[in-house]
């Protein structure tokens, strides 16, 4: 059985809220020597004795001069954080993105292998001093995939609920267009 992380359940709901929704390819591909653009969302510190953190929230940053490719803009990563010296290694293992385009969505999640790098290639991030490790939520780093990322595209039931949502608004099958039918309150004899 697998588990799934209360990172992934909260990036999943995370990505949901944040969408407009679209439709565009049946799968996210990426070759294994994709580099993204990336930020966490919130600032991280790793300290203590163990000096590890597990299930850090990142998303897709644009403006990394040596990003390679984009992950779709409504994306949310779940990696974990150890410092290793004066460096913070963090590692990914899972996301979840929708693609929009309009009023549809497609929906992608599943498991990615990556490492992150300084803007100027370096391994880790240099975010530490003595026995602490803050990464602000504006430091913008490279991932590097270490594995080709290739996602099938998930099930929406949103889409469904739309499409559902637009019909019974008569734009669809689901309202036909009603019989002339006599009001059941007027009299027949005074009309």
């Amino acid at each position: 059985m697998i588990k799934i992380p209360d990172a992934i359940l909260t990036a999943s709901g995370l990505a949901l809220l944040l969408l407009p929704l679209h439709a565009s390819a049946d799968t996210l591909a990426l070759p294994s020597d994709a580099v993204i653009g990336a930020q966490v969302i919130d600032d991280v510190v790793v300290e203590g004795d163990d000096g590890r953190r597990d299930d850090i929230l990142l998303r897709p940053a644009i403006g990394l001069a040596e990003a390679t490719h984009e992950l779709p803009e409504y994306c949310v990563v779940v990696g974990d954080a150890r410092q290793e010296g004066d460096r913070l290694r963090l590692t990914t293992k899972a996301l979840t993105c929708i693609e929009t385009n309009g009023g549809e969505s497609d929906i992608y999640s599943g498991e990615i292998s990556a490492a992150a790098y300084e803007a100027d290639g370096s391994y880790g991030l240099a975010v530490c001093d003595a026995d602490r490790c803050v990464l602000p939520s504006d430091h913008l780093f490279q991932l590097r995939l270490a594995s080709r990322l290739e996602i099938e595209e998930q099930d929406n039931p949103s889409a469904r609920i739309n499409e559902q949502r637009r019909q019974a608004e008569g734009a669809g099958v689901a309202n036909p267009i009603p019989a002339e039918r006599p009001d059941p309150d007027s009299d027949p004899d005074t009309d």
